[in-house]
């Protein structure tokens, strides 16, 4: 088997309409489709980053929650790669989201910081 990338990431929200606001307004997703499957009632968002398609935003009623902090089992975070962190931590900042201190990878020698969307889910900014 040949893998050629990761294809996309699937997230269900528990509030359709502020997630749908936190990933296209603050971090600036664009919509590829938006779907209301009418026998699930459930939306369905295909975001693209720089016109490559990378999330599919979902809501169901009454979603189990998951824990996500700290280091529980599952999917750790979706890091989102950036040039200059500090000035996507500024923009982040103007919008109202609270990001953590910056830090340095030991490894790499590369700065990261985290944040949440709104339902809690850890997200990375990695400085490139």
């Amino acid at each position: 088997m040949k893998i050629n990338k990761v294809h996309h990431i699937a997230i269900i929200c528990s509030n359709y309409s502020k997630s749908k606001q936190f990933y296209t307004e603050i971090l600036g997703l664009e919509i590829i489709r938006e779907v209301y499957r009418e026998e699930r009632q459930s939306y369905k968002l295909d975001l693209a980053l720089n016109g490559e398609y990378i999330i599919e935003l979902f809501s169901f009623p009454n979603p189990p929650e998951r824990p996500s902090r700290p280091e529980a089992q599952g999917l750790r975070h979706l890091a989102f790669e950036v040039e200059d962190i500090e000035e996507a931590v500024d923009s982040l900042k103007l919008k109202g989201v609270i990001t953590e201190p910056i830090r340095m990878d030991e490894y790499t020698g590369k700065r990261f910081t985290f944040f949440s969307d709104p339902d809690d889910l850890p997200l990375e900014l990695y400085e490139v």
